[in-house]
């Protein structure tokens, strides 16, 4: 018998049979055998995907236990690292301070009283070095935020484990890299649109060639979602930014199925519960029926929408804090639900300050109960076939549907051309405020409730321990980085720096090397970045009123 004669059953059971299954009982509490799948066709693993992207899903292997941490020096973080990884994380997250996310030194007169405070402070192949010392980069998924300067960042982690004796080909995790989404939402860009897609396409051919583990890119809607847009504007701009990416890519002359399996995304896990898991189920059907219609993919794995989730750091409140560790949770289930490969809780003090030790063990443990002790992880796609949960998959699909409509008239044929047009117009800014606007009105007149906020407001929410970032981190990492520079070999760094440059204003160079030299020579993230401002210019955001 072909395979093209089977029944989808009868394929779902040969694609469950083969997977390597977790050694825990498949029951209820009461000790109830349950089926890895219910419901019709198509079946998890099965195009396009709704349903969930492999078959026996978490029957083999949890969700990846990501936990974000970046805070003060890279020693800091370091520690907290270590400690997460101890407590049962399974993926390391990187947030970075604001003077490295925005391409600039510690010593940038910009930086000042911002270094170390959001993130971790990172200047130089040394600080990258101490961030991750003593954690073996061959056996941890590492992932990185980092957009307008992802590039050097990549550059300075790739330099760290060739120093420890790591090979390009063992490196596995995720860099953002989603410079699109910047422009729209969260304003952490440094060049204009197009010389940073080509910043982009440099990094996804470098890493195809050299990092097959590795994600060179985390298309993100979660700073979409965070600036205020809906849950199917969110669904629409980020699926479009990838269609951007693989567009963009393809034009490189990178063949699709040679990258696009590498793709990962990133969404938010608000608090409207089932509206959530019918935006991760239409992404999956959107993503695979585009990439198999609409840009050739023969690769099976380059139609699956893999993605991590975020709980909604928007939706903490600083009010009856205590009250986020029930809002995570229910995030989180809903992450789990929606079929999601890695997830991130929020701290409950997220509102107040980075969260403390204590705070983030809670975050950890909230998503450790939903993968444990709740029976979710046993089936997949549990509320699939359920009528509410299945309109809700196709009224997203038809939202977003109507945004890719926009888009493909704005740029003529071209969603890259369609969100770049978008982003010169000043569209998606407009579109995201209006929605976050509405929101706001909704709030602010009660129709909407938020508890602890606008309704069941009293009780005394008493003092928080939060974790304070004190202005000795900023006098520590600026010693440091003089130092450094005081030993560097200046004519190597010059050397470098030229080579950037140069290769730069070649439009068919790859300039992945260029980085990975300069930052061998312990040349600056800000002086990485200066040097390429001269060739591509800096962007300047066009007011939308």
């Amino acid at each position: 018998m072909s395979t093209d004669e089977r029944s989808p059953r009868e394929r779902y059971q040969e694609a469950y049979d083969a997977s390597a299954l977790r050694d825990v009982d498949f029951e209820t509490m009461s000790g109830v055998p349950v089926d890895p799948v219910y419901g019709e066709a198509p079946y998890p693993g099965q195009y396009p995907y709704t349903r969930g992207v492999y078959a026996s899903m978490y029957r083999s292997r949890l969700w990846t236990m990501r936990m974000f941490a970046g805070f003060g020096t890279a020693e800091d973080t370091n520690s907290r690292f270590k400690e997460l990884l101890r407590s049962g994380s399974t993926g390391l997250s990187t947030a970075f301070d604001m003077p490295t996310l925005m391409g600039r030194d510690s010593d940038d007169e910009w930086a000042y009283g911002e270094v170390g405070r959001a993130g971790v402070a990172i200047d130089t192949l040394a600080d990258m070095k101490d961030l991750f010392a003593d954690i073996d980069l061959g056996t941890v998924s590492t992932s990185m935020t980092i957009n307008g300067p992802a590039n050097v960042i990549m550059a300075m982690y790739v330099a760290v484990a060739e120093s420890t004796g790591v090979e390009h080909n063992r490196l596995a995790g995720t860099i953002q890299n989603d410079i699109l989404k910047e422009y729209q939402a969260q304003k952490e860009y440094i060049f204009p649109p197009r010389p940073s897609m080509r910043l982009v396409t440099d990094m996804i051919e470098f890493t195809a060639a050299e990092m097959p583990r590795w994600h060179p890119i985390s298309v993100s809607g979660y700073h979409i979602r965070e600036a205020g847009s809906t849950a199917a504007q969110e669904l629409a701009f980020t699926l479009a930014n990838g269609f951007a990416y693989v567009e963009a890519a393809i034009a490189a002359g990178i063949d699709v199925d040679d990258f696009a399996p590498r793709l990962s995304f990133f969404f938010n896990s608000h608090i409207d519960f089932f509206e959530e898991i019918g935006k991760f189920r239409a992404a999956r059907r959107i993503w695979a029926t585009w990439m198999k219609e609409r840009y050739g993919a023969e690769d099976e794995r380059s139609m699956l929408c893999r993605f991590h989730t975020q709980t909604a750091g928007v939706s903490l409140t600083a009010q009856q804090p205590e009250n986020n560790i029930a809002r995570v949770a229910i995030q989180a289930l809903a992450g789990a639900l929606g079929g999601t490969q890695s997830l991130h809780t929020d701290s409950y003090d997220e509102a107040l300050a980075l969260p403390t030790e204590r705070a983030a063990r809670i975050a950890l443990r909230t998503q450790q109960i939903v993968g444990h002790e709740t029976g979710v992880a046993n089936v997949a796609d549990p509320l699939g076939g359920a009528p509410y949960v299945e309109w809700m998959t196709d009224e997203m699909e038809r939202q977003a549907s109507e945004i890719f409509d926009h888009l493909d008239e704005l740029g003529n044929g071209s969603i890259l051309e369609g969100v770049y047009a978008g982003i010169d117009e000043g569209w998606f800014v407009g579109e995201i405020a209006d929605a976050a606007y509405r929101f706001e009105r909704a709030v602010n007149a009660g129709r909407r409730i938020i508890v602890g906020v606008n309704d069941f407001t009293e009780g005394d929410d008493g003092e928080h321990n939060i974790l304070k970032i004190g202005a000795e981190v900023e006098e520590y990492q600026l010693k440091r980085l003089a130092d450094i520079k005081r030993h560097r070999d200046d004519d190597a760094v010059r050397r470098a720096l030229d080579r950037l440059v140069s290769e730069a204003a070649d439009a068919e160079t790859n300039l992945m090397p260029a980085f990975i030299e300069a930052a061998k020579s312990h040349a600056t993230e800000g002086e990485m970045v200066h040097a390429l401002e001269g060739v591509f210019g800096t962007y300047v955001e066009t007011p939308v009123i």
